[in-house]
C-alpha cells in the first residue's frame, strides 16, 4: 500500500468547507423551490437566496443586509399606497399605525415562520470542527465545552433564531424578487407570505372639485419647477396646505399626500442608490440611504428652490419660525449640502411639502414613480456619494465618545415654541459644551452634536 503524501491529507482538511458551502447551495436551493412552487412565473438565482438567507454572523463575503434595505424600502412603498387608496378618510396618524402594524418586525416574523422561512436561515459562521456528516439524523448542533484537564469535548444544543432575524430575512426575500424580477414578482412573493396587498397603477379617490386652484398656487411657477403639468391642479394645492390654513375651498391640507409621498421618495432613492453603487457595502448603502432620505435634507431642499414662499398657512407661529430660520439660508447654500451637514435647522414642515408635492405628482400621474423622480431628484442635486456623505453626527459623536472613553451629556430644553440641545463632552479633563437652538429637536441634535465635533477635533490638532 502506497503511504500517503502530506498535501494530500492537507487537501481532506478542506472537505468539511466544501461540503459547507455545498448544503449552503442545497439549502437555498430548496428554499427557492418552495418559493416558487408558489411563484412559478419568477426566475431567481439560488445564490441570491442564499444571500437573503444568510446573516452577518455567518462571516460570509456577502449578507442579507443589503437586500433587506431594499426590501424594507419596497414594503413600505406598497402598505402605503395600499393604506391611501383603502382608507380615504384616515388622517396621516391613523394610517403611519396602521403601516407600523404592517411592516412591524414581529408581525413579518411571524409571516416568515408560518411559511418555515425560519428554518432555512444560516446565523452562525462555519467551524470544520462542528461540522456534521450530511444524512446524520440528530435535531441537534455540537457546541464546544472546556472541562478542566480533559482535552476539548463537545456538547449538543438547539438551533434559536430571534423574532428580528426571521423579519430580517423576510425583507431580504422581498428585496430578492424585485430586483430579480420586478414589482410583480415582489407582490407575488407577498402574497405567497400571506399579505395581500393590491398594487394599482391609478388610484382614483373620489375628490372635491376646487375651481381656479390659480388663486392659491401660482400653477405657473410651480409646474415649471417640477417639471411637470398636472392634471389636477387641486391636488398641488392640496400638497401646498398647511393643516392652519381652513379654507372651505380647500377639501384638506397636505398630510395625506405626505404620508404617500415620504413611502414613494424613500422607494425611488433606495433604489437609485442600489443601481449606481450595486457592489457597494450593506452597511454603506444604509448610511448613504440615511444620509439621503431624512427631513433635513428635503427641508434645505425646498427651502433651496424657494418653496416656502408657495405655503398656504394662517399661523403666524409658522411664519415666525421660517422668517427666523431662512434669513440666512442663502448663505448655507453657497455649496453642496445634505441635510445636516448645512448648519443649520429647519422647520419640518419644508421637509413635508417635499414629500406631499412627490405623493400629489405620483397619484396625479397615474403612480408613474419615473415621472415623480424626474421632477423630485432635481431638487435633492447633489445627490450624497459615498465620496460626500457625511456621518451622522450624533452617531459618528456616540462612536467617537466609545472608542475614547469620553463622557457625554445631552440635555434639552424648550421656550416660546423653539427647542434647545445642550451637548457635553468630557475628553479627559478638556469640556467641550455646544447649545443649539431651533425648531426641530431632532435637527438641532444633529447640528451642536456636529460642532462639538468639530471642536474636539480642532483640540486634537492643536
Amino acid at each position: 500500500m502506497s503511504p500517503i503524501s502530506l498535501n494530500t491529507l492537507r487537501t481532506f482538511s478542506f472537505i468539511p468547507s466544501v461540503m459547507h458551502r455545498f448544503q449552503s447551495m442545497i439549502l437555498a436551493a430548496r428554499l427557492k423551490k418552495k418559493l416558487l412552487d408558489q411563484c412559478r412565473q419568477i426566475a431567481v438565482h439560488p445564490m441570491k437566496v442564499l444571500e437573503a438567507i444568510t446573516t452577518k454572523k455567518c462571516r460570509e463575503e456577502f449578507s442579507l443586509e443589503s437586500l433587506e434595505t431594499i426590501g424594507d424600502s419596497f414594503l413600505k412603498y406598497v402598505a402605503s399606497e395600499y393604506l391611501f387608496k383603502n382608507y380615504p378618510h384616515y388622517h396621516q396618524g391613523l394610517l403611519s399605525s396602521r403601516r407600523e402594524k404592517m411592516i412591524a418586525n414581529y408581525f413579518l416574523s411571524r409571516l416568515g415562520r408560518n411559511q418555515n422561512i425560519s428554518g432555512f436561515i444560516r446565523t452562525e459562521e462555519h467551524d470544520p470542527k462542528q461540522w456534521t456528516i450530511p444524512g446524520e439524523q440528530s435535531d441537534y448542533r455540537v457546541t464546544k465545552i472546556c472541562i478542566a484537564e480533559l482535552p476539548d469535548a463537545y456538547s449538543t444544543g438547539r438551533r434559536c433564531i430571534k423574532s428580528k432575524v426571521v423579519a430580517d430575512s423576510v425583507e431580504a426575500l422581498i428585496g430578492t424578487f424585485l430586483i430579480t424580477g420586478g414589482e410583480v414578482s415582489a407582490l407575488l412573493f407577498l402574497k405567497w407570505l400571506g399579505m395581500e396587498i393590491e398594487h394599482c397603477k391609478n388610484i382614483f379617490i373620489e375628490r372635491p372639485v376646487l375651481r381656479r386652484p390659480e388663486l392659491f398656487v401660482n400653477l405657473k411657477e410651480l409646474q415649471l419647477l417640477f417639471n411637470y403639468n398636472f392634471h389636477d391642479s387641486s391636488l398641488l394645492v392640496e400638497a401646498l396646505t398647511h393643516g392652519s390654513y381652513q379654507v372651505s375651498d380647500i377639501p384638506g391640507c397636505y398630510q395625506r399626500l405626505e404620508f404617500l409621498g415620504d413611502a414613494v421618495l424613500d422607494y425611488l432613492i433606495t433604489m437609485h442608490l442600489h443601481s449606481i453603487h450595486p457592489v457597494i457595502s450593506p452597511g454603506l448603502l444604509t448610511d448613504l440611504r440615511s444620509a439621503s432620505v431624512n427631513n433635513d435634507c428635503y427641508a434645505h431642499a425646498a427651502a433651496k428652490v424657494g418653496l416656502n414662499k408657495h405655503i398656504l398657512h394662517a399661523s403666524s407661529e409658522l411664519h415666525r419660525q421660517m422668517s427666523f430660520h431662512l434669513k440666512n439660508v442663502a448663505n448655507s447654500f453657497s455649496g453642496p449640502s445634505h441635510g445636516w451637514d448645512a448648519g443649520i435647522a429647519l422647520p419640518k414642515v419644508l421637509a413635508d411639502v417635499i414629500e406631499s408635492i412627490a405623493g400629489a405628482i405620483y397619484l396625479d400621474s397615474g403612480s408613474d414613480t419615473e415621472q415623480v423622480w424626474r421632477s423630485i431628484r432635481p431638487l435633492l442635486e447633489p445627490l450624497v456619494t459615498p465620496d460626500t456623505m457625511q456621518i451622522n453626527p450624533v452617531r459618528e459623536l456616540d462612536e467617537l465618545c466609545s472608542r475614547e472613553s469620553y463622557t457625554k451629556t445631552f440635555s434639552k430644553s424648550s421656550n416660546c415654541g423653539l427647542a434647545s440641545i445642550s451637548v457635553e463632552v468630557n475628553a479627559n479633563g478638556c469640556l467641550h459644551k455646544v447649545e443649539s437652538t431651533g425648531m426641530n429637536k431632532k435637527s438641532c441634535q444633529k447640528l451642536a452634536a456636529k460642532q462639538v465635533l468639530q471642536s474636539l477635533k480642532a483640540c486634537n490638532h492643536d
